[in-house]
């Protein structure tokens, strides 16, 4: 089994950014807004974060637009180099991005509730270049679209892993106490966290090697 990728979200300075770097993180998640959850910053934030990350490590901006030339307009203000669809859009809208962004990859949240969500995810992926699996809840209210802290059922995770030909990258809920529990069942291509590696929603340096170590070293 090959060593995990791992995606430190919710980044919210370049000292953060660094940080992640330094502890092997290679991509980096930069939150636009969004209607509930932590990490948001602004647009011009994730711009100058962006401008002083290094070309190998890959930038996400978690976008909650579902408009496809809303997307679109969004990324142009941070200059990503990939794309975090967080909720659902049309099959169509992916065409629209793709030609109107071509060198941008694009990953769709995949929120795990149940079977349908499997569906789902086998569906998306025609049109994607990798699905990240959540737990959070779009048909809430306010929407949960990441960033809970909160593990979903891995036996679909698995699932999907194994119904799909693209890389998939497994949020929620994970730490360092689970990760090699999650790597283990779920053999995903990446880990993507937020809440996992934080203290006060501060990046947590201790956390962080410690999530590194078990999650790269185990």
């Amino acid at each position: 089994m090959s060593k995990p990728r791992i995606k430190i979200c919710c980044i919210s300075s370049e000292e953060e950014a660094k940080m992640a770097i330094q502890y092997g993180a290679s991509a980096l998640g930069l939150v636009g807004h969004m209607p509930s959850g932590p990490g948001i910053i602004s647009n011009d934030l994730i711009l100058r974060i962006t401008k002083a990350i290094p070309p190998p490590i890959g930038t996400f901006l978690l976008t909650s637009e579902t408009i496809p030339q809303k997307i679109v307009a969004h990324h142009k203000l941070t200059r990503t180099n990939t794309l975090q669809i967080v909720d659902s859009i049309l099959i169509n809208a992916y065409k629209f991005i793709r030609d109107s962004i071509p060198a941008i990859k694009l990953v769709q949240v995949v929120h795990v509730m149940d079977n349908k969500s499997v569906d789902e995810a086998v569906k998306i992926s025609e049109y994607v270049d990798a699905i990240l699996l959540d737990s959070g809840n779009p048909n809430l209210r306010i929407k949960e679209l990441g960033g809970t802290g909160k593990t979903h059922d891995w036996k679909l995770s698995k699932k999907i892993r194994k119904s799909v030909n693209i890389p998939i990258f497994l949020a929620g809920g994970l730490n360092a106490e689970n990760v090699v529990q999650a790597i283990e069942e779920v053999e995903p291509f990446g880990l993507d966290l937020c809440n996992g590696v934080r203290t006060n929603g501060k990046l947590d340096e201790k956390k962080l090697e410690l999530f590194m170590k078990n999650a790269l070293y185990y």
